[in-house]
């Protein structure tokens, strides 16, 4: 038998199950897609002369290897989900913002949190001052979560959270918050980032060393299992590995990494594979390089799926489908000319969409100088319209697949990362790896070559090194109020002020009991934010169990 009449059978096996199942639980957008001139688009475009290869290197969407994408019919079903991540000051400042890109067509929640949610400090501690609602919203009790999500039907919409070491509790507020408005955890859609190794790799808001963190997060797994079952438990970042100076091979490994650990200590913790594995996402950067990018996410998706049904022996195929998140490359933004980073953004959302991710932020056009404004926060989000309706991209599953040079750099990034792999496996794994400064002297190397290759002009970025203006025009900037911090204090002060001591000093003991023990401490921290707790308490809680992480200082 060839390998072209392989092939039109696996099409036929594909399109009568994979397709035709997909298409019964949702219909795709339209009954035709058409070119300009009326011609009928094909649902899936396949070679006419194929190689012995193609079924096990790209094989068909919605099924292993996922090459080709995670669902049958991609975008022709549903668009990607267009979140648009935002968080400010107050509650209830965020709150606004939150409505505003909803009204505009946003259809997913991503929640951005100052440096003191993030890190486990209530607005009053020492380590807050002057921090307070300056890089995201800041959330310290149950009232500031209920402030921040009024007004939204949290049974319908879905949230992503990018909160790490402070997750579990983020997540036990959010869920109380759920439980307030009369919805079911059960049927809560949304994602926890909870990816605690790139933030001793790369981004540095932890709190406590390695081992417990990782206890976290698995309790976390556990929980979600039993009582938010289609809540994504982790996601998984290579976004900020990017964002710290990795190439796109780095980015690859290392998050790839990052998801074999904690699918080892899930294991470790007596989870079998199949009951976590299809809620654990990615989150990836989009870079600059277009062609470059959509290899990225093909070979990502590819080595994934290979690493759990080999490493891991998962037997659900939605266990080996990587399912991601993209936000277009924060660090490529240019202070000089602002509007060239629409430009920018556009061309890196438009490589996601060509790599098949599954949602989507753009940045914004003045996100080097300031927060953005409404306005440039919504001419992100029509960026991402404008290629959702208009580009013509959406129509096809997977249209770069066969390039020469997409199918050349897939099969480069994939073994480059795979050999990454083989390197930290021999040094025992992404714990010991990171506790040798390895990944993060690796993205150092990697960082400075990029920017002696500024420096020397051989990489030309449009504005900086070639192209420069000397009159940049005016810009409006958005602005925190300094008021943030002294408002937020205040109402945490009310907040103390009105709760049952004693009922939160028994919760956050009961919290301690379980920290020291074997117990899941999700339940536990979900009591405890109910009585009154508030989020840098638990933290506090958790230092003087866990202890607190220092990092390794690597040269």
């Amino acid at each position: 038998m060839t390998a072209h009449s392989d092939l039109e059978q696996a099409r036929v096996r594909w399109k009568t199950g994979v397709l035709e199942k997909t298409l019964r639980r949702q219909a795709n957008r339209r009954a035709h897609f058409t070119l300009s001139d009326g011609t009928e688009l094909d649902d899936l475009y396949l070679p006419d002369h194929p190689d012995d290869t193609y079924l096990s290197r790209l094989g068909f969407p919605g099924e292993p290897p996922f090459t080709r994408g995670v669902q049958a019919s991609m975008y022709r079903g549903r668009f990607w989900t267009m979140r648009q991540y935002a968080g400010f000051g107050t509650a209830a400042e965020t709150n606004a913002r939150f409505r505003f890109l909803l009204e505009k067509g946003q259809t997913g929640l991503s929640v951005a949190f100052d440096l003191p949610t993030q890190m486990g400090y209530d607005a009053d501690h020492v380590m807050a001052t002057g921090e307070v609602g300056r890089t995201g919203v800041a959330i310290g009790t149950l009232g500031d979560m209920r402030e921040l999500l009024a007004g939204i039907p949290l049974g319908e919409v879905t949230t992503s959270m990018t909160i790490n070491s402070t997750a579990a509790i983020l997540l036990s507020l959010y869920v109380a918050v759920a439980e307030e408005q009369g919805v079911d955890p059960a049927v809560l859609q949304g994602t926890v980032q909870n990816d605690i190794l790139k933030e001793y790799i790369a981004r540095g808001t932890y709190a406590y060393p390695p081992a417990p963190s990782l206890r976290l997060i698995t309790d976390l797994f556990a929980f979600c299992n039993a009582r938010v079952p289609r809540w994504n438990t982790i996601s998984i970042s290579g976004y900020h590995i990017r964002e710290a100076g990795s190439t796109s091979v780095q980015e690859v490994a290392f998050t790839l990494a990052d998801g074999i650990a904690y699918v080892e200590a899930a294991r470790a913790a007596g989870l079998e594979v199949d009951s976590f594995a299809k809620r654990l996402a990615f989150f990836f950067n989009g870079h600059n390089g277009v062609l470059e990018e959509v290899a990225k996410f093909r070979a990502a998706r590819r080595l994934w799926a290979t690493i759990m049904r080999d490493r891991f022996g998962a037997k659900d195929p939605q266990s080996l489908a990587l399912r991601f998140h993209t936000q277009t490359g924060g660090s490529t933004l240019t202070a000089q000319q602002i509007d060239n980073n629409v430009v920018r953004v556009a061309l890196q959302a438009l490589s996601a969409v060509l790599g098949g991710t599954q949602s989507l932020h753009t940045n914004s056009r003045d996100e080097a100088l300031s927060l953005p404004t409404e306005a440039s926060a919504a001419l992100a989000l029509r960026t991402q319209q404008v290629i959702a309706h208009e580009a013509g991209v959406a129509e096809f599953v997977d249209p770069l697949a066969g390039s020469y040079v997409i199918e050349a750099l897939t099969d480069h990034i994939e073994a480059q990362a795979r050999a990454y792999l083989t390197r930290i496996d021999a040094m025992g794994g992404m714990v010991r790896a990171i506790e040798a400064g390895f990944p993060q002297g690796e993205i150092q190397n990697a960082a400075y070559a990029y920017q002696r290759s500024i420096d020397s002009g051989e990489r030309v970025i449009v504005g900086v090194n070639q192209f420069q203006s000397d009159q940049e025009p005016p810009v409006e900037l958005a602005r925190v109020s300094g008021e943030v911090e002294r408002h937020q204090k205040d109402k945490l002060a009310r907040w103390r002020a009105a709760r049952d001591g004693a009922r939160v000093e028994a919760a956050l003991q009961a919290i301690e009991t379980a920290a020291r023990g074997t117990d899941n401490v999700l339940p536990l921290i979900l009591a405890g934010v109910k009585a009154g707790a508030t989020l840098g308490e638990v933290s506090e809680t958790f230092r003087r169990v866990f202890g607190v992480y220092r990092e390794q200082v690597v040269v």
